[in-house]
């Protein structure tokens, strides 16, 4: 499966050609360009707490979600705290607007409802896509370093098989854009963290630099994590890209600390 670029009335986004072919599915994740918005969150800025305004940011949903093809009526967003908990979403979750606050914290989001569309948020974290064509479940999940040290990934799969009876090998994965191993550059807490969770096996995506810091490949990380819960590796499609080397293209705070905008990816069963 491939990640590839597309770009609808101007708006520029990601889809996975797997899960598209699956078909009864709508998702993509966001760039930063085909919005409205304006100075440092210019031009497709779809965080609702980084002091854009919100005029600004439901024209770039109401575009975002055209150009994917995504129904904007009936949403289900989180606030994302950096750990391993997938909540399950039902119709009490269901909001019209993105600035209707979610009252519960979780870092992954899934459901069965169909016409519901599911947001993660990133800018350099990881953001992952689930479909399950058989069962007709869906999830999202944002993926930071705590969280890939949480097993976000494959609490997912866990989550979609207690609830849903999903079976990991019928799953589909997209893992989107987000900062890649070279960006990554971190501390030993990082690394110290990633094999306490993880096992010796996480290290085959972690590299010393010169400079005595560690380069980390969380999408690798994941990809692996997804593999581990048994999905097909044919069945994981992984974007190449880095959020933090593409400043044009992507939101990264790495590069632009808190002067920036967010990307949200999107998953909706049709």
């Amino acid at each position: 499966m491939e990640i590839m670029e597309r770009t609808c009335n101007g708006v520029t986004y990601f889809a996975s050609e797997g899960i598209d072919a699956a078909g009864g599915v709508r998702h993509g994740f966001s760039t930063r360009l085909g919005g409205v918005s304006e100075g440092m969150w210019e031009s497709l800025n779809l965080g609702v707490s980084r002091g854009d305004d919100p005029d600004h940011v439901r024209e770039n949903y109401r575009r975002f979600f055209a150009a994917v093809g995504v129904d904007g009526g009936r949403i289900a967003m989180t606030n994302q705290i950096h750990g391993g908990v997938v909540r399950c979403i039902t119709t009490a979750d269901v909001r019209s607007d993105p600035y209707d606050k979610a009252g519960y914290e979780a870092d992954g989001l899934m459901t069965d409802l169909p016409g519901v569309a599911l947001l993660v948020y990133s800018a350099d974290c990881i953001p992952i896509l689930f479909y399950d064509p058989v069962r007709r479940v869906a999830a999202a999940v944002h993926a930071g370093w705590r969280g890939t040290a949480a097993g976000i990934a494959s609490a997912a799969v866990e989550r979609m098989r207690e609830v849903y009876d999903c079976r990991a090998r019928d799953i589909l994965a997209a893992i989107g854009p987000g900062i890649g191993p070279d960006c990554f550059e971190t501390h030993e807490d990082v690394p110290n963290a990633m094999t306490a969770a993880l096992s010796t096996a996480v290290l085959q995506h972690i590299k010393i630099k010169e400079n005595g810091k560690f380069s980390v490949d969380l999408k690798g990380i994941n990809a692996m994590r997804l593999e581990q819960a048994g999905l097909e590796a044919d069945h994981i499609a992984v974007s190449a890209l880095c959020s933090a080397c593409h400043p044009d293209k992507f939101w990264s705070h790495r590069r632009l600390g808190t002067n920036r905008g967010s990307m949200a990816a999107v998953i909706q069963l049709k």
